[in-house]
């Protein structure tokens, strides 16, 4: 999907909002939700610091995308991710903020990454010796502060 985003300083500028299976095996059913202006290969570019005129009217359009594909898929799960830790924040201050109204019709889960430790004080590794980390989704806590973020947010149906 692409839609137009005015900006502050009277430009538009396109964006583009992609769906794609997540590429963690350990989340099965979950999609990625992402957008951003485009980056001349079909995708986007998530890095672009940009001002629009009216950001609640964007993240609404992206949600409301996002919803719509849930409704054609409701066994599936959604997720976003920021590309940086200030993104993450709006995402987590947007669910924390909204969390009566977006709960009426979907659930929020906050994930955390997790490495699994042994009994004897060794580290779960891979076949190469590195650490593996595990997503550890949960119900998203709006008590949680901005300062304690979730590593990626999810959403389904109700």
């Amino acid at each position: 999907m692409t839609f137009e985003s005015p900006q502050a300083d009277g430009s538009v500028e396109t964006m583009v909002v992609k769906i794609v299976r997540h590429p963690y095996l350990d989340l099965p059913n979950v999609y990625n939700l992402g957008f951003g202006p485009p980056n001349m290969k079909g995708g986007f570019r998530d890095d672009v610091k940009l001002q629009h005129a009216d950001l609640g009217k964007v993240l609404s359009t992206v949600l409301f995308h996002g919803v719509g594909f849930l409704q054609r898929n409701p066994s599936l799960v959604l997720g976003i991710d920021g590309s940086d830790d200030v993104r993450a924040m709006l995402y987590h201050l947007i669910a924390k903020f909204n969390h009566d109204y977006l709960t009426g019709s979907l659930a929020i889960l906050g994930v955390d990454w997790y490495i699994r430790v042994f009994r004897d004080g060794s580290y779960e590794i891979d076949q190469n010796g590195h650490l593996i980390s595990k997503p550890k989704p949960e119900s998203f806590n709006h008590q949680r502060s901005r300062h304690d973020l979730y590593r990626y947010y999810m959403f389904r149906l109700k």
